[in-house]
């Protein structure tokens, strides 16, 4: 039995609910394999667990986080695909708030020497959203002209990369000056300050009255409905997060009222259900990044033991690019 400082909840609450425990870890499963972390992400799917927006998987005590990278220090029965000392990462997976975790084997990525485990740590969540939004939610390429909430955010900052060098038009939103900066300065080719300027007007006039082909929003209640008076008829809404609170259900409808709309709300976990897609899916985002097409921008990281500040400034919206936990 090994020991681990771990970030724990006991029951949905605010961020004093987050405890600073030590925990036993046994040796790994057949299947599994022991991970020792470097590096942890934080994604704002932590704070919708930790609320009771979303149920705690599998209950209560529940371990959080779902994004990690670190190194193999033992191995379950059966395990062939992976040695001792292998840099690996993973997204969506329960557990990750930890110094030390066993996982399944098949859940887990090796990562390229040449990019680092705090890198990866915090990119595999992020990272893996935007490829899937731009590759297959909706096949974004030269002739695209889309619209990207919270631009200045984590995927924001991957995904206006990733679009531009995909050839489309992109358009952010951003809060703040110093937001808009940043997002100007990572593939996006207009930037609207929410907090001053009407977004909707603003999208408007930068596509002459014709409006987008996508809109991808993780905003969630501060832009619905918003969001549909931005597309061109038939264009689509992405509704993949809710930073702002859940939406309210919504009349199918309106659909039809603002130009015979389609919407979707995907989840990652859809996308990387199986071993070749979570393969396929981290190939593409490691090409990109190895390409320098991508920087992962990494600019706030805490101690494991600090998790509650790290949730705190994530949703009072101080925060931009990728957050890290750091065992």
């Amino acid at each position: 039995m090994t020991k681990s400082k771990a970030i724990l909840i006991r029951a949905h609450g605010g961020r004093d609910a987050l405890e600073h425990v030590e925990i036993d870890v046994s040796a790994p499963a057949a299947g599994e394999v022991q991970i020792r972390h470097h590096a942890i992400g934080v994604n704002f799917i932590d704070t919708y667990i930790r609320t009771g927006l979303y149920p705690a998987p599998g209950g209560f005590p529940y371990v959080m986080g779902k994004e990690g990278a670190g190194e193999v220090t033992a191995l379950g029965e059966g395990v062939s695909s992976l040695s001792v000392g292998d840099r690996v990462a993973y997204p969506a997976v329960d557990g990750a708030y930890c110094e030390i975790r066993n996982i399944a084997a098949s859940k887990l990525v090796k990562v390229p020497d040449d990019i680092s485990l705090e890198t990866a740590a915090g990119m595999m969540m992020k990272g893996m959203t935007a490829e899937y939004l731009l590759n297959r939610t909706y096949k974004v390429g030269p002739e695209t002209v889309l619209l990207f909430h919270a631009a200045a955010g984590g995927v924001g900052l991957i995904a206006g990369q990733w679009a531009k060098a995909l050839g489309a038009t992109v358009i952010g939103t951003a809060g703040g000056p110093d937001k808009v900066k940043l997002a100007l300065a990572h593939g996006y080719d207009h930037v609207i300050d929410y907090r001053k300027d009407d977004f909707v007007a603003a999208v408007k006039d930068l596509t002459s009255g014709k409006g987008v082909d996508v809109v991808y929003d993780s905003v969630g209640k501060d832009t619905f409905p918003k969001s549909l008076d931005c597309l061109k008829p038939r264009g689509l809404w992405a509704s993949f997060g809710q930073s702002s609170g859940p939406i309210e259900p919504i009349n199918l409808g309106i659909l039809a009222q603002k130009g015979s709309l389609f919407a979707t709300r995907p989840t990652l976990f859809n996308y990387i259900a199986t071993p070749k897609e979570l393969d396929d899916c981290a190939a593409a985002l490691f090409s990109v990044v190895r390409s320098r097409k991508v920087v992962i921008n990494i600019n706030q990281t805490y101690p494991l033991a600090e998790a509650a500040r790290a949730h705190a400034d994530l949703e009072d919206r101080k925060t931009s690019g990728t957050t890290l936990l750091l065992p």
